[in-house]
């Protein structure tokens, strides 16, 4: 019998929550008097996690998808996807761009030596380009004073036949927070408001916060990137996926394999962090850090078994972590315990007891937890 621990992604969860934003953004334009956006569903990392298949088919009502790597964006063409794909980092030698070529890529271009690349390229059709303005996160883009000759040099590149659309776009820092998006959307329209072509700055924290600034005209399309709230997680501190109408693509669950009884005084697990204060069951779950959870998870963190609603003890080791037993008292071997998803806490509760962010613990599910797809 296999170790009793697997992940379950949700499909329609996944369609669900791209409806949701979709929903969003249209009564955003609708007020604005303006052209909703259009989504680049953002599926990095193999879709968070998720799988680049289930993203695919969960996404499939989407626009437009992007990716960093050039193997998941022809996984993508594999499994049918015919729309837009966007290159997010771009590409990084010239081979790539064979791949770019051959699979009809969008690529984003951020520094010069792309720009030499592109124009060395042999390509049989044009590549479209979004150009990044670097507006102040400090990260990828030509910085606002180089950015209008790298915007001159790809519209030569245009006229010769090698670039397709030049659209501009940045990426935000400070969307999830209180410092906003005020000061880099100042920067990026001061350099850019002259040209033409696709617009793309919002991310899911801007997606959800001022998606006003994404609404487009009949002369300028707009699209968005959102992410994680794609997979039913949040990406502020201050407000839950479920405020958004989003539900948790993603379920990871196990069982109890063990039950111990503590006395007073008796300790768990590593270091003995966790020390008894009286008699108590302890439940011993098949899933530690070499499964994706994180090692860091403190005392408290909550868990659910059996429907119940308890805690983490002690520390969490490579293939096992320890829950009190105490408020499900008929729980014992075999009892189903959800770590997260859609019957346990969210991904984000546990990210938080961890002192992380939830698209971490999403991202790190590890190779060995069998996953399986749910319509």
């Amino acid at each position: 019998m296999p170790r009793p621990i697997s992940a379950t992604v949700s499909v329609s969860a996944l369609a669900h929550n791209l409806a949701a934003v979709r929903s969003h953004l249209d009564q955003t334009a609708a007020a604005a008097g303006g052209v909703p956006p259009s989504i680049w569903a953002v599926i990095k990392a193999n879709a968070y996690g998720h799988g680049i298949e289930q993203a695919v088919a969960g996404f499939s009502k989407a626009q437009g998808l992007a990716m960093l790597d050039l193997d998941e964006a022809v996984r993508c063409r594999e499994a049918g996807w015919g729309g837009p794909i966007l290159l997010l980092e771009g590409f990084f030698n010239p081979s790539d761009l064979e791949i770019v070529d051959r699979y009809h890529l969008s690529i984003t271009v951020h520094q010069r030596e792309q720009l030499d690349m592109l124009a060395r390229a042999r390509l049989s059709r044009r590549v479209d380009v979004m150009l990044k303005l670097n507006s102040g996160m400090n990260r990828l883009g030509f910085s606002p004073a180089a950015y209008p000759a790298a915007h001159e040099r790809a519209l030569l590149l245009q006229q010769q036949g090698v670039i397709g659309s030049i659209g501009k776009m940045t990426h935000f820092a400070c969307a999830d927070g209180p410092q906003g998006i005020t000061e880099q959307l100042a920067v990026f329209n001061s350099v850019t408001h002259k040209m033409t072509g696709p617009v793309s700055v919002c991310n899911s924290a801007a997606t959800l916060r001022f998606a006003e600034v994404a609404v487009g005209s009949e002369s300028q399309a707009h699209w968005v990137r959102p992410g994680i709230c794609l997979y039913g997680a949040s990406p502020f501190a201050d407000a839950e996926a479920a405020a958004f109408g989003l539900k948790p693509a993603m379920s990871l669950r196990s069982e109890i394999i063990a039950v111990q009884e503590l006395k007073a005084g008796d300790s768990v697990g590593y270091g003995a962090l966790f020390r008894a204060d009286r008699p108590m069951r302890v439940g011993i779950v098949a899933c530690g850090y070499a499964d994706g959870y994180p090692r860091h998870a403190a005392t408290g963190t909550p868990v659910v078994v059996a429907g119940v609603r308890t805690r983490l003890v002690g520390r969490v080791s490579m293939d096992m972590l320890i829950v009190d037993l105490d408020p499900i008292p008929a729980a014992g071997v075999g009892a189903p315990v959800s770590l997260w998803g859609e019957e346990g806490p969210s991904v984000d509760e546990v990210a938080l007891a961890a002192g992380t962010i939830g698209y971490e613990l999403l991202c790190a599910l590890a190779p060995r937890v069998p996953v399986t797809r749910d319509a």
